[in-house]
């Protein structure tokens, strides 16, 4: 582990735009998992919220290399990594590390792909937490929505913000004959745990299935 890291946008400004949305997706994956893992509690939904909040505001102006949105972005991250490096994360990662080992796909790739659709699968376990999501990704009037309108609302951001930074949703990859190693292997995976809804091998298999 580093003892100390510099975070200084500038050094940043030459990173290539897909680089920058994929670590930026892997960023608000943090963030979102972080805020609905088993273990987050009230000190780290302060720091992902704020996270979710600027890198939603930023990541498209980083993926376009503006200032605004390359400070933005450094400072978004680095909050998102005080939340879930207390806390832990869930499925979507699991399931990205599994994606990356196979098929070589770009850790922010696989995470950006998979988190629209574990939100999905975990909405049920995460009480009021997505219209909090929602609200902080710049979604207007969620008070006056209903449970489902904001689960909807703040999964439809995550995936448009995704879309608009250039992300893919499917991995063409994937074969079905993989889909029972893939998904031992995000089950077993350190992240998995901390998941706000506890998946099975048939589940993690389903799941997948989606990004075919």
């Amino acid at each position: 582990m580093p003892i100390i890291a510099v975070v200084d946008p500038e050094m940043m400004s030459s990173m290539p735009k897909g680089l920058t949305a994929s670590t930026g997706m892997d960023a608000l994956t943090h963030a979102i998992e972080g805020y609905t893992t088993k273990a987050a509690w009230e000190m780290t939904d302060m720091f992902h919220l704020k996270a979710i909040e600027l890198i939603s505001k930023s990541l498209r102006g980083a993926v376009d290399n503006t200032k605004e949105g390359r400070e933005g972005m450094a400072l978004g991250q680095y909050i998102a990594g005080m939340g879930f490096s207390n806390v832990g994360l869930g499925i979507a990662h699991s399931m990205a590390h599994t994606l990356g080992a196979v098929y070589d796909t770009p850790h922010g790739v696989a995470c950006a792909m998979m988190l629209p659709i574990v939100m999905e699968y975990n909405q049920e376990c995460t009480g009021e937490k997505y219209r909090e999501i929602a609200r902080a990704m710049g979604v207007k009037d969620v008070d006056s929505m209903t449970q489902d309108e904001y689960r909807k609302a703040a999964i439809d951001a995550v995936r448009k913000l995704s879309v608009d930074v250039g992300i893919p949703t499917k991995l063409e990859a994937i074969k079905e004959e993989d889909l029972q190693f893939l998904a031992e292997s995000a089950h077993a995976d350190a992240c998995a745990p901390g998941n706000p809804k506890n998946a099975s091998v048939e589940d993690l298999k389903d799941l997948f299935r989606k990004i075919m």
